[in-house]
């Protein structure tokens, strides 16, 4: 059984976080923490367990991370933060996808490959028909389960004391072009950076502002 958080410490560090302005350019994750936000992504559900994601991690490229910022309106946190994720989500997912998923299912749980048959038709038979999924579009699917990656990868960020700050104002297509996703069938559909806040940022003295949960809870 894993041990579970402080409840009160877990909250602490959710109302510590917020969107980094300004991240320290000479501060750096280290190599171990790092892996672990990389882990924590790739732990995030997905419908049907599909991950249809890349995650396009930048660190040290100075240069490509430089004309990904002059596509994203000039924020300096593109190229200051010490890393920053790409979450790209798939085009398009077919049956081959479907197949790679019931294998790595037969790899990692063993026992008879056909007793998932039922569960391969009917994740194929969903994907043929993309107006049945949610959103409506393949698109609007897929670009759903990414933002549950971006959001695993935030949170564990916090709970590392990791600053962050998920960001949608970049030319999508542009950074599509730049990192060369079109041809591997992805388009870039939300980006965050991460790394440790400068002290001049003003945001990180601003009070956090949230409703309270008697405003955005419903209880039935």
């Amino acid at each position: 059984m894993p041990t579970p958080l402080a409840a009160d410490a877990l909250l602490a560090n959710l109302a510590w976080r917020y969107a980094t302005k300004q991240f320290d350019p000479a501060r750096k994750i280290d190599a171990g923490t790092w892996t672990k936000i990389e882990e924590a992504m790739t732990l995030a559900p997905s419908s049907y367990g599909l991950q249809p994601w890349k995650f396009v991690v930048l660190s040290s490229n100075a240069d490509l991370r430089a004309r990904l910022r002059a596509v994203s309106w000039n924020q300096p946190q593109i190229t200051d933060a010490s890393h920053m994720v790409v979450f790209a989500q798939k085009q398009n997912v077919a049956k081959e996808d479907v197949e790679r998923h019931i294998q790595r299912v037969h790899q990692v749980r063993g026992g008879d490959a056909s007793a998932l048959a039922g569960y391969r038709d009917m994740m194929v038979n969903s994907m043929a028909n993309p107006a049945g999924l949610q959103g409506g579009t393949m698109l609007a699917y897929t670009r759903a389960q990414t933002y549950i990656a971006l959001g695993f990868g935030l949170y564990t960020a916090a709970q590392l004391n990791i600053d962050a700050c998920p960001m949608e104002g970049f030319d999508a297509n542009k950074y599509d072009e730049i990192l060369g996703l079109t041809p591997l069938g992805y388009h870039a559909a939300v980006v965050a950076t991460f790394g440790y806040r400068s002290p001049n940022d003003a945001m990180a003295k601003l009070a956090k502002v949230r409703f309270e949960p008697k405003d955005v809870i419903l209880r039935m």
